[in-house]
């Protein structure tokens, strides 16, 4: 018998493989010029400092290194995460969870809280990658609006009151895809309609120490008076993306549910990767590395800016403050999905923007990554998407 009859989980009914991962097959033709991915740049990544780093460790404390480890995390990163999250985010709290990559945390949570057909608030546009999440647990997805200050409070309330979900989902610092921030008031606004309503916020936010412009901003789970709030944070953008070591810090109980789904799904994140990032804490490595990657993307950021300000009329778009995306709206009636694959042709890639959407549509906007480029390949790959965008404007 073959594998005709083979019939899969129904949780995949509504689910495809990611975009970027299906363009990730086109950006690996050669002289393609992405604006694709997400990726930190190559010259960001301290390649010769986590060597250096490795060999301490394994030289300090080797065998237990390679040894299994709690799921609950490798000690000392335990210790030395703890006291990072108190002193640089402000957020004190016993109960962290070292995860592989904070994809996983929101995975896990989801594990966690998520019944079928639980809702869901998403921002809409919101991180394709944990809407997917989202729908292999068959939660339904309820977007919010939002505005240039992230999500409206206002119409998130109604949302709460109406639809009573059980989550919400946000990427409050320079969000992927928009690159936006929510302001100071919102955040405080949102803790308190989820302390007042009781409503889980997932709150991921990988991108914030990525900031150009402006003052830093306290997490929402710094306003979070009983519990309602997760904090899902990284260090794939600041030190690794190769490591996969991210965390999760919240309310005990929840913590400790997601770390018993946690050991069915990898046992532990790596003791090795969680000592590499240990020691970037404890040597006071990682403030140094951040500010020399900010002031290069920061340039990247302003150069992929200043060509798009030169882009046609009716041509708008983002200037966030941090992070690595900018997003983009064609004149209405123009496919990003069809510019995307004249801009192929020309060896340029983007995402289109319609992937970032809970149910699709906005099939005018697009989203734009720097990090990834030299200065050079911004130039020449901008000019590129520039004349092909006047060339279907004036058909």
């Amino acid at each position: 018998m073959d594998l005709s009859s083979l019939s899969y989980a129904s949780r995949f009914d509504h689910v495809s493989g990611s975009a970027i991962r299906e363009i990730f097959k086109v950006i690996a033709q050669p002289g393609m010029i992405s604006f694709a991915g997400g990726n930190p740049s190559l010259s960001a990544l301290p390649d010769q400092e986590v060597s250096r780093l490795a060999s301490e460790v394994l030289a300090q404390n080797g065998k237990w290194i390679l040894q299994y480890g709690a799921t609950e995390g490798y000690p000392p990163f335990l210790e030395s995460l703890k006291s990072y999250l108190k002193t640089h985010l402000g957020i004190q709290t016993p109960s962290v969870l070292p995860v592989t990559g904070s994809t996983q945390a929101m995975d896990l949570l989801c594990k966690a809280l998520i019944n079928p057909g639980d809702r869901i608030i998403v921002e809409n546009p919101s991180f394709l990658g944990n809407l997917q999440c989202m729908k292999l647990y068959e939660a339904e997805l309820v977007p919010v609006d939002s505005d240039d200050d992230g999500m409206d409070p206002d119409h998130l309330e109604y949302l709460i009151k109406t639809t009573r979900p059980k989550m919400i989902y946000t990427i409050p610092t320079f969000q992927n895809p928009t690159g936006r921030t929510l302001s100071l008031e919102r955040r405080k606004r949102v803790a308190e309609l989820a302390n007042q309503y009781g409503v889980i916020v997932a709150e991921d936010d990988p991108y914030r120490d990525l900031r150009y412009r402006g003052e830093s901003l306290p997490p929402i789970k710094t306003f979070d008076e009983n519990g309602w709030v997760v904090f899902m944070g990284s260090f794939s953008k600041v030190i690794s993306p190769g490591l996969r070591v991210g965390y999760m810090a919240g309310d005990a109980g929840i913590i400790r549910k997601c770390t018993i789904g946690k050991q069915s799904t990898d046992v532990h994140t790596a003791n090795l990767n969680q000592a590499i990032v240990d020691q970037f804490l404890r040597q006071d490595l990682l403030a140094p590395h951040v500010e020399q990657i900010v002031s290069a993307y920061r340039a990247q950021c302003d150069l992929m800016l200043s060509h798009l300000s030169r882009f046609p009329e009716g041509v708008s778009f983002t200037r966030p403050d941090g992070g690595l995306f900018i997003w983009a709206e064609l004149p209405e009636g123009m496919s990003a999905k069809e510019i995307l694959d004249q801009s192929i042709q020309e060896g340029v890639a983007f995402v289109p923007g319609t992937h970032f959407y809970a149910f699709g549509g906005h099939e005018n906007t697009l989203r734009l990554n720097f990090s990834g480029s030299t200065a050079d390949l911004i130039e020449v790959g901008m000019e590129r998407l520039e004349n092909l965008i006047r060339k279907n404007l004036n058909k």
